[in-house]
């Protein structure tokens, strides 16, 4: 692709994503206009939503997800996403036969069997009944007890995730810094089944509308389908409004790790045009990690630490930056440490 219409492609992302232009209202907004937000990154995830509103903060995202009105559970591909409580039911039906089977190899490796599995989700719906919110430490116990192995981190792990899959557990609120679990049917409540030919409809009307222009192939990555059920939900999408091809943009962000606007994408071509100078490796390494986004192209990245109420941002730089850019890196570098209600280091 000529440099000029990957800059093109990304700025166009930049605007479907709200990232540029016009925030969503709300992070439950912008969540149910995404779909799924990818949540491996629990910190991170939060970053990503409130950088595309106006006013979220670490803590008012956090409050959402403690009283449900943002769940986060293992869909698509398979790994952790926010998703809303009306949408999780027939995303799962819908990926969740796709995931299984993912894992299914590793199960028989483990030793997990079909009959074992629904002995272990029994002990952890009992576990979990009347509202306990448990970590992944106390249900590993509540098995033990059980006589159900789950000393093996791995082990337990697919417990978690086939129960998650299965539409049994999902996340509960956060204990201090450790995440937690609870009954799904507690925390969202039931919704009506869908077709699978409605549900590719709705996955895919979402996808293109909020990360057009991407192909087939960048949707059956970012949902985990096969390219064949992709098309088939692209064919089905309600037409949306795209965004036309953006002006330069003064678009400075502190990405956080699987952020939608790379992670949401087989092919990351279009963001890489201004680090020609760097090696496949260090491309490679800054599309996982954290990145400092200018224009719509990678030109570094960043870490963040906390200790007690202090927060301090490190960059790194992969592309020749201007002295106005870095101001403006350090601009986002201030609007982060805002987010979360930290002081700076």
């Amino acid at each position: 692709m000529h440099p000029r219409a990957n800059t093109d492609v990304a700025r166009r992302r930049l605007a479907n994503q709200r990232l540029v232009g016009k925030p969503f209202r709300s992070a439950i907004d912008a969540v149910a206009q995404l779909g799924a937000v990818q949540a491996q990154d629990y910190a991170g995830a939060k970053w990503a939503i409130a950088q595309r509103t106006a006013k979220e903060t670490d803590a008012s995202i956090e409050a959402l997800i403690a009283d449900g009105s943002l769940l986060r559970t293992h869909v698509l591909r398979p790994t952790w996403h926010l998703v809303l409580p009306a949408d999780i039911r027939w995303m799962l039906a819908l990926t969740g036969p796709r995931i299984g089977a993912a894992i299914s190899s590793l199960n028989r490796r483990l030793e997990v069997t079909a009959k074992l599995f629904v002995r272990a989700a029994d002990v952890m719906t009992r576990a979990l009944e009347g509202g306990k919110h448990l970590t992944r430490a106390e249900l590993a116990a509540a098995l033990q007890r059980a006589r159900i192995d789950s000393s093996d981190s791995l082990r337990m792990g697919n417990f978690l995730m086939q129960a998650e899959v299965d539409a049994l557990i999902c996340s509960g609120a956060r204990r201090g810094k450790q995440l937690t679990f609870a009954l799904l049917d507690e925390r969202a409540p039931s919704t009506a089944p869908i077709d699978r030919d409605e549900a590719l409809a709705r996955l895919a009307t979402r996808y293109f509308a909020t990360r057009a222009p991407a192909t087939i192939h960048d949707f059956a990555w970012w949902s985990g389908l096969t390219v064949s059920d992709a098309r088939r939900g692209a064919e089905a999408a309600r037409p949306q409004k795209s965004f036309r091809t953006p002006k330069p943009t003064t678009s400075v962000h502190l990405l956080p790790n699987y952020d939608e606007f790379f992670i949401g994408y087989r092919d990351r071509g279009a963001i890489l045009e201004r680090v020609v100078g760097a090696t496949p490796m260090q491309r490679d390494t800054a599309l996982v990690s954290n990145v400092i986004e200018i224009d719509g192209q990678l030109v570094g990245g960043w870490r963040r630490s906390t200790k007690a109420k202090t927060t301090s941002v490190e960059t790194t730089y992969l592309a020749t930056v201007s002295p106005a850019e870095r101001r403006a890196v350090s601009g986002q570098i201030a609007r982060y440490v805002a987010f979360t209600g930290g002081d700076a280091s």
